[in-house]
């Protein structure tokens, strides 16, 4: 599973043995670090009981081992289509 920016995920000792205690975790994005076939940097926000935001992190864990809670809204689709710019007329300056 690749998370997406806006998923919370429930990251436990599965995911990386330093997280004995485990967390709520809300993704801001997956960082392209360089690292082990299967595992992944995460940046993004811990989470307490309630949702809040408590601490900003950035965390490597195994992708294997973690649980989405909360999968991100996908983007809404613009209602009014966008009509196109009209091309701006340029005219020479008179200077002087």
């Amino acid at each position: 599973m690749l998370p997406r920016s806006g998923d919370v995920l429930h990251v436990t000792r599965a995911a990386s043995v330093q997280f004995l205690k485990p967390i709520m975790f809300r993704v801001i994005r997956v960082l392209d670090w360089p690292t082990y076939d299967g595992w992944m940097w995460l940046e993004g926000y811990e989470l307490n009981a309630a949702g809040d935001a408590v601490s900003r992190r950035s965390i490597y864990v195994q992708a294997a081992g973690l649980r989405q809670l909360r999968v991100a809204a996908q983007p809404r689709q613009r209602a009014v289509p966008v009509r196109p710019r009209r091309p701006v007329v340029r005219t020479p300056a008179r200077v002087g």
